[in-house]
């Protein structure tokens, strides 16, 4: 056992030995170890991480060797040292893994996801065909990044997505493959965020490194307050080189099997959104009526996607009602107009997301029928307390619920029930069974995103606040629910909770959540004149983004909400 464990100089390294193990001790003890740049510390086989926001020099090739073919204790608490457990345990015990990392946003998850991929890279085989898979495996990292993360107001490279890579391995423990599901990606950022934050990365990466000949040929200009989804206080930051990164995507794409046409078109799709940011529209004086003011971003957008301007136009500024065999087309007004453009926006970034997982799929996934084994490395997005939570929130903290329960389950409720059926003699320990929490969000017919659905669905005139009214009737006596009514109701008085919100009392602290939005995020809704415009386009790739834009193709069937395909996502 390493001698650091047991915390002579730097804290105790595996907090089981804490004596005593209050709350106290244990903030106590990650406090002395981070101040002496020990930022790992075990529970068990479990490893803390604290966010050093430094570079540390523990990640050297050195450090991987030291590490490899190590029992989980010998050495002092590191990543790499339940990565190699866990790949050894797989090769030599023949048992598929799973590394989970979790955390509130900003702790590091994402450094740590490319830490365990690294350090599995480095440990397997050196062939040219298992060199090959690594690095496919490992690029795919600063693409996805590119595309899904952005600055945030506590983290300058926030995932707003979550990833789960199932790495596949031959009977030698070499990769084969893998493959990646991503889960919600944060599609509202495109079009709207909290002052002080960014859009996704890749937009101010092409204008910062594309070439000037391709600027040109995307009619794009590096000023990047020139484009409306851009325009924030916060456009470049400090220790992050834009123009370098993108060079870096490029080249990862190349590795990765992406054609130069395929990225030609991507880089269009990622133009298309920025310029739809700069479509403006005007109200047509004295009818219901709107129009676009200035055609030129329109006339750019249909000029690089080989579209008619025409129907796009009309697409933005009409919509088409079916009812069985009848059509009418409406005029919409402005905010309805503009309403679309975003919807179209939000919807056409997220597609492009989508495809691009699916194309890295097709290049990392095992080629072979061969027997494997799996590890799979969960980077999910963190527990967030903002100071607008709004529907994106409460599912981002309805997936650290459940994996809070899957914790509780592996480490505390499955341990302790074994030892009952050992006739082990143990001293009982309490914890929260957040089961009651996961219930309120999930519930099939009194759950918060089934009443959600239920609003979206249910004929008639519903709102956000009728939402809200439904939630006040059927979780009034929820312990961990509460809004303005029910306080009333509980003769409760907090002038801190207004109308349009409610909150929620979650394992990690008490979120209030505000429901301006929370229909229309639900439903996704994307008019389908916008759909079969896209699908009329010459690109290519934009044009299969939308397949139910083909006439031939119409479904009258309503599609799943947000929350529902969510929901089934981490069943």
């Amino acid at each position: 056992m390493d001698p650091s464990l047991l915390g002579e100089t730097t804290g105790v390294g595996d907090m089981v030995l804490l004596d005593p193990l209050t709350e106290d001790s244990l903030l106590s003890n990650l406090k002395k170890r981070f101040n002496k740049n020990e930022i790992y510390t075990y529970i068990g086989n479990v490893v803390v991480s604290i966010n050093p926001y430094q570079s540390l020099p523990i990640y050297t090739p050195e450090m991987i060797a030291e590490y490899r073919k190590c029992n989980l204790y010998e050495l002092r608490p590191h990543i790499y040292a339940i990565v190699d457990d866990a790949y050894r345990s797989l090769q030599e015990r023949d048992r598929d893994q799973c590394i989970l990392i979790t955390g509130e946003s900003g702790s590091g998850k994402t450094e740590a996801s490319k830490l365990v991929m690294s350090y599995v890279a480095a440990v397997c085989g050196k062939g040219e065909e298992v060199t090959k898979v690594k690095e496919q495996l490992l690029q795919s990292n600063p693409v996805l990044e590119a595309f899904g993360n952005a600055k945030t107001i506590r983290n300058d490279n926030s995932s707003r997505f979550g990833k789960y890579m199932d790495i596949e391995f031959d009977f030698k423990g070499d990769p084969l493959g893998g493959v990646i599901n991503n889960y919600l990606l944060e599609k509202s950022r495109v079009v709207k965020r909290s002052r002080g934050e960014r859009n996704f990365h890749i937009f101010y990466q092409l204008l910062a490194g594309g070439s000037s000949k391709s600027l040109r040929n995307l009619k794009l200009d590096k000023d990047f307050t020139k484009y409306s989804y851009l325009t924030t206080e916060a456009i470049t930051l400090s220790g992050m080189d834009d123009a370098s990164n993108f060079k870096a995507v490029k080249e990862a794409m190349k590795v990765i099997g992406f054609r130069r046409q395929e990225v030609k078109s991507v880089m269009e799709a990622v133009t298309v959104v920025m310029k739809l940011g700069n479509i403006q529209l005007q109200a047509d004086s004295g009818t219901e009526r709107c129009y676009i003011k200035d055609g030129k971003a329109l006339a750019e957008i249909c000029d690089l996607i080989g579209l008619e301007q025409k129907i796009l136009e009309r697409a933005l500024c009409f919509r088409t009602v079916e009812a069985k065999s009848d059509k009418v087309s409406t005029s919409l007004n402005a905010a309805q107009a503009y309403f679309a453009r975003d919807a179209l926006a939000k919807n056409l970034y997220n597609r492009l997301f989508n495809w691009l997982i699916k194309r890295i799929n097709e290049s990392i996934q095992v080629k072979a029928q061969v027997e494997h084994k799996v590890m799979g490395v969960l980077d999910i997005y963190g527990f967030e307390i903002i100071e607008h939570n709004s529907f994106e929130q409460l599912v981002i903290n309805y997936c650290n619920e459940k994996l809070q329960q899957v914790f509780i389950e592996l480490t505390l409720k499955e341990e302790q029930e074994e030892y009952v059926r050992e006739g082990i003699k143990w001293t009982q320990v309490e914890y929260f069974d957040n089961t009651i929490i996961c219930d309120l969000i999930e519930n099939g017919r009194r759950g918060v995103l089934a009443m959600l659905d239920e609003e979206c669905l249910r004929p008639g005139k519903a709102t956000d606040g009728s939402f809200l009214h439904k939630l006040n009737q059927i979780c009034r006596d929820h312990r961990h629910y509460e809004s303005r009514e029910t306080q009333s109701q509980r003769f409760i008085s907090d002038s801190s909770l207004t109308d349009h919100y409610f909150r929620v009392q979650h394992y990690a602290g008490k979120v209030t959540y505000n429901i301006i939005g929370f229909m229309d995020k639900n439903n996704d809704l994307l008019y389908r004149d916008l759909s079969q415009a896209m699908w009329q386009a010459q690109q290519t790739l934009i044009k299969s983004l939308f397949p139910e834009g083909n006439p031939s193709k119409v479904s009258l069937k309503r599609p799943p909400t947000a929350g529902s395909q969510f929901k089934a996502s981490v069943a």
